[in-house]
């Protein structure tokens, strides 16, 4: 198992966090899930196509990584998906 860190866009708070860290942690063959919330960077443990997995995970809840297309849905998601995980802590 690996460790993988991916810097995202459109986290701003603990219930971005929250969410972020249940849907990746529902992965299977994803462990050990942490947020920086200062630094908007995802940590988890992963093998095979963990990593994938991940990013295609974040995307559709609206953080696409750094380098990826930052879109007003992909923010529109981010809000939903903070205010769901502010809702379920």
């Amino acid at each position: 198992m690996n460790t993988y860190s991916f810097k995202i866009q459109n986290l701003k708070c603990g219930g971005c966090g929250n969410t972020v860290t249940k849907n990746i942690s529902e992965i299977e063959n994803v462990e050990n899930v942490t947020i920086d919330l200062e630094e908007s960077i995802v940590t988890f443990d992963a093998i095979e196509n963990g990593p994938e997995e991940v990013k295609k995970k974040l995307t559709s809840l609206g953080y696409p990584l750094e380098d990826e297309l930052n879109s007003t849905l992909s923010k529109a998601k981010s809000y939903v998906s903070c205010m769901v995980g502010k809702m379920t802590k």
